[in-house]
C-alpha cells in the first residue's frame, strides 16, 4: 500500500482496503471472457438469447472481458432533457448520443423507444440497442414510483434491439403489477431471442427509519437482485450497497 493511497483514503483506509469478506470468491460467478459459457449456457434460454448475449460482452473496448459498459440515457422521460442536456445542447440530437457510445467503445446503449426510432437504421450495425420499454414520468404531480410501459416488446424487436430493459421499484404501491409486466414481457423477449436488463431499485419510504436509508442496505438490494434474477433477468442493474443489515 503506498503512501499516497494512504493520504488519499484517509481515515477510510482500513474500511476500503483491509476488509475480508464474509463470503468467500469461490462461492461468486466472476466476470471472466468465458462468462456466458459459465453462467447461462446451461440453463433454459435458448441459442438466440446466448448469442446476442455474446453480441454485448463482446463489443466494445471491454470486449471478452466479461465486464460491461453500458451508456443508459432515458432524459426526456425520467429526468428533463433541458435540465440533462442544456449544459450541452448537442445531446438533445439522438445520433449525438449514439455517436458518443460508439465511440466511447460502450459494449451496448440503453435508450429510449424515441432515441433508437430514430436513429436506428443508421447505428443498429454499429453498436447494441438496448431498448428501455418502462419508465417513471415525473411530470404528473405529486410523483408517484411507478414504472408503466411506453412500448411493446415486438417494437424492440423490429428496431433491431439486442435486449430490452425496463425497472421494477421493489416495494412501491405498484410494485406487484410491475413484477407481473415485466416478467411477461421478459418472457416475450427470451422468446424472440433477445436478453433482457433489469434495473432493481428500491422505492418504500418505510425503508427509512429512525434517520436511517435502508435502500441501499445488502440485504434489502440483494432481496431485490434475487427477485430480478427469479423473473429471467439477464442482467441486473443495482446501487452500490452501503450497509449490511443483521438481525439481532
Amino acid at each position: 500500500m503506498t503512501t499516497a493511497t494512504t493520504e488519499y483514503l484517509g481515515t477510510e483506509t482500513d474500511n476500503l482496503l483491509g476488509y475480508k469478506a464474509k463470503v468467500s470468491s469461490e462461492l461468486l460467478h466472476l466476470p471472466g471472457p468465458d462468462f456466458i459459457d459459465r453462467t447461462w449456457k446451461n440453463s433454459d434460454r435458448n441459442p438466440q438469447v446466448l448469442k446476442n448475449l455474446a453480441s454485448i460482452y463482446n463489443h466494445g473496448r471491454l470486449s471478452g472481458t466479461g465486464y460491461l459498459s453500458i451508456l443508459p440515457v432515458d432524459q426526456g422521460i425520467e429526468h428533463s432533457a433541458g435540465a440533462s442536456f442544456t449544459p450541452n445542447p448537442a445531446y438533445f440530437d439522438p445520433s449525438n448520443i449514439l455517436d458518443l457510445a460508439v465511440e466511447g467503445g460502450c459494449n451496448a446503449v440503453a435508450t429510449t423507444f424515441g432515441v433508437l426510432g430514430t436513429v436506428a437504421r443508421d447505428y443498429v450495425h454499429k453498436i447494441p440497442f438496448i431498448v428501455k420499454i418502462n419508465h417513471n414520468e415525473l411530470l404528473t404531480s405529486p410523483n408517484s414510483f411507478d414504472q408503466v410501459m411506453f412500448g411493446t416488446v415486438e417494437e424492440a424487436w423490429n428496431l433491431g434491439a439486442t435486449a430490452v430493459g425496463a425497472t421494477i421499484y421493489y416495494g412501491s404501491e405498484e410494485s406487484s403489477r410491475q413484477i407481473q409486466e415485466v416478467t411477461q414481457a421478459f418472457e416475450l423477449a427470451h422468446q424472440l431471442g433477445m436478453a433482457t436488463v433489469l434495473w432493481c431499485y428500491l422505492r418504500n419510504s418505510d425503508f427509512k427509519v429512525n434517520g436511517t436509508d435502508y435502500h441501499a442496505s445488502a440485504d434489502l438490494t440483494g432481496q431485490a437482485n434475487h427477485l430480478g434474477v427469479t423473473i429471467q433477468a439477464d442482467i441486473v442493474k443495482q446501487k452500490q450497497q452501503t450497509m449490511v443489515v443483521t438481525s439481532q
